[in-house]
């Protein structure tokens, strides 16, 4: 009983052999998904999915990289789709200082825009932070997205930054990065964060877990973070899916 996260099915990779790959999800015990849209087309087609299939749901937002092409009307056009019963989050958004598409200031707005359309809806956000942890809990902290919370998405900073989002009402996902054998950081941090603050996702097709590295990911690899993670809290693999379903159920609004 596993909940992939984050998860894009609503991208082009998934178009030959969407049907298989749910299949193969269902088999490997993946119950719900978590679909993101993050620009025009995948908000688009995550809309289509969560209205097709009753096991998934949706996150909407704009992706950092690409805040410089987001417009006031993208903003109202999320809000009014924000009112779907299944989507379930803002985002997601962030701050993404690896491409170099958006300038910072740029991406600090976006993201601080999205945050208070989050706290107007009353929905969690989902959070894209690469290179950016500070910067990320300090706008967070600006903008009192506490009030929301929401998801660090694909976790990759230290425990410190951890701590903070923890306080600031935050869930703390771990994605394939967690299972890569030199990895020692996230290792490190998942076997800390507190169990009901935890959660699982494959950021599918990206950054598939040990030994499909390199490969195409898809949503029936969550399994493998999860017994990843099992393994350094030294716990059974059902207790932590019950657990990290749970959370994520509990953080979604899902009954």
């Amino acid at each position: 009983m596993l909940f992939d996260t984050h998860v894009h099915l609503n991208i082009d990779e998934f178009e030959n052999d969407l049907e298989e790959t749910i299949a193969r999800a269902k088999e490997a015990g993946v119950e719900w998904m978590n679909i993101v849209g993050f620009d025009h087309e995948t908000i688009d087609k995550a809309m289509k999915l969560i209205d097709t299939y009753d096991f998934m749901y949706a996150s909407i937002g704009w992706h950092p990289v690409d805040a410089v092409d987001m417009k006031d009307r993208d903003l109202t056009w999320i809000e009014e789709l924000s009112a779907h019963p299944k989507v379930v989050a803002i985002g997601e958004t962030g701050l993404d200082y690896h491409w170099d598409k958006s300038p910072a200031d740029v991406q600090k707005e976006a993201f601080r825009k999205q945050i208070s359309l989050a706290k107007k809806v009353n929905l969690p956000l989902v959070i894209h932070d690469r290179k950016a942890h500070q910067d990320i809990i300090d706008v967070l902290k600006e903008e009192n997205a506490s009030e929301v919370g929401g998801i660090m998405h694909c976790f990759g900073g230290d425990l410190d930054i951890a701590r903070q989002a923890l306080d600031m009402n935050f869930y703390i996902s771990f994605g394939g990065p967690v299972t890569f054998k030199n990895a020692k950081l996230p290792k490190e941090v998942a076997g800390e964060i507190p169990m009901d603050r935890l959660l699982v996702e494959t950021d599918s097709p990206f950054l598939a877990p040990h030994p499909n590295r390199g490969k195409r990911n898809e949503p029936a690899y969550v399994k493998l973070v999860a017994e990843k993670i099992a393994e350094l809290k030294e716990i059974p693999l059902e207790d932590l899916a019950e657990q990290t379903t749970a959370n994520a159920k509990k953080l979604f609004h899902i009954s």
